[in-house]
């Protein structure tokens, strides 16, 4: 698999993962999505899930089963959001290793072409689901409403670096077939 094939989102979504609607699940026959944590769901440095996100969920879960995987190390962190949102979890990750996120698959009962990666990061996110055969999508990092907007440089150069091996990025609801 070449480097732009890797790093080239199934889905690019305008906006953060409230903006994936059950009507795209849908449309994209997924039966269950694989969720980052850490700036797809909550920022990171957010300890709670949302008002907003704890509707996305309840909405979201008549549609498609749901699994957490996240890189993030804290048991404390992750299980309380995880918990506040009834879904199971996985933590320590080190996406892009697909251990954990084949786990998941297997705790959903899923093949992997039915189940949406999502995600704010192409160099973990994006690159693990597609090494896997997944539906990958890629959100616009989530911030508190109440927070300074800040600059993502990690994200901005992974989107700077796959544009130049041949990825196409946008930021609308677009979709790329790589099949």
């Amino acid at each position: 698999m070449t480097w732009n094939n890797l790093l080239q989102p199934d889905l690019t979504l305008d906006g953060s993962v409230l903006n994936l609607t059950p009507d795209i699940i849908q449309q994209y026959g997924l039966k269950g999505l694989v969720l980052d944590v850490d700036d797809t769901l909550v920022p990171i440095t957010a300890s709670a899930a949302s008002p907003e996100l704890q509707q996305w969920v309840e909405e979201i879960r008549s549609f498609a089963a749901l699994w957490l995987v996240s890189n993030n190390l804290s048991e404390a962190r992750i299980g309380s959001i995880a918990n506040s949102l009834n879904i199971p979890y996985y933590l320590g990750a080190a996406k892009p290793s697909r251990r954990k996120i084949k786990a998941a698959l297997t705790g959903m009962n899923l093949p992997a072409h039915q189940v949406g990666m999502v995600g704010d990061r192409l160099f973990t996110d994006i690159i693990v689901g597609n090494r896997l055969g997944m539906f990958s999508i890629l959100v616009e990092p989530i911030v508190h409403a109440d927070a300074v907007l800040r600059s993502h440089p990690i994200r901005n150069f992974e989107v700077w670096v796959s544009e130049i091996l041949g990825a196409s990025i946008t930021s609308k609801h677009t979709t790329i077939n790589k099949h």
